[in-house]
């Protein structure tokens, strides 16, 4: 019997969250139509798993939504910038180079606090670009704290499983 409790808990605990952050997607859905109306695109970045959902979403927003979306999860991009700029600040600089203030940044990380996403976070703030971040584990993460007068998607759960699956669930 186990196992069934441990499969009921693990679907509680990613619905639980999932309706904790529906009512965000229509603020999310408002800023993606006025970032098309300006003319300006969706930039999505993730690590692991969280890139897998970055790729995903930027699909789908180009080809259902009709918005120019893009992510940066080309091997030559990233090995480049990180061999030449460092693994913490490749992000940044993708952003430096292709970002304008007409676009949206999306961040997704599980613990808000990888290196290269926090450092992204920074540069969208100082430069006041459209920022918009997807976290979980803990709501001290860096990211919320850089990101705290924007959007923010939440996710209560320490495994990386749930939290990424609720956030590729709410982007898609």
């Amino acid at each position: 019997m186990k196992n069934t409790n441990d499969i009921k808990q693990y679907f509680r605990e990613i619905n639980e969250n999932l309706l904790l952050n529906h009512k965000l997607l229509f603020l999310l859905k408002d800023i993606i139509i006025k970032t098309k109306k300006n003319n300006g695109k969706v930039i999505v970045f993730g690590n692991g798993g969280s890139a897998s959902t970055s790729n995903h979403v930027t699909v789908d927003l180009t080809k259902n939504a009709k918005v120019q979306s893009m992510n940066f999860n080309e091997s030559n991009l990233i090995t480049c910038f990180s061999n030449d700029y460092g693994y913490e600040k490749w992000i940044s600089k993708a952003i430096e180079f292709y970002a304008t203030k007409r676009d949206l940044v999306i961040l997704l990380s599980v613990s808000g606090e990888s290196k290269n996403l926090v450092n992204a976070a920074k540069l969208c703030k100082k430069n006041k670009l459209n920022l918009v971040t997807f976290t979980g584990k803990t709501k001290n993460n860096s990211l919320i704290k850089i990101n705290k007068k924007k959007l923010n998607f939440f996710v209560n759960s320490n495994s990386y499983n749930i939290v990424e699956i609720v956030h590729h669930a709410l982007l898609l």
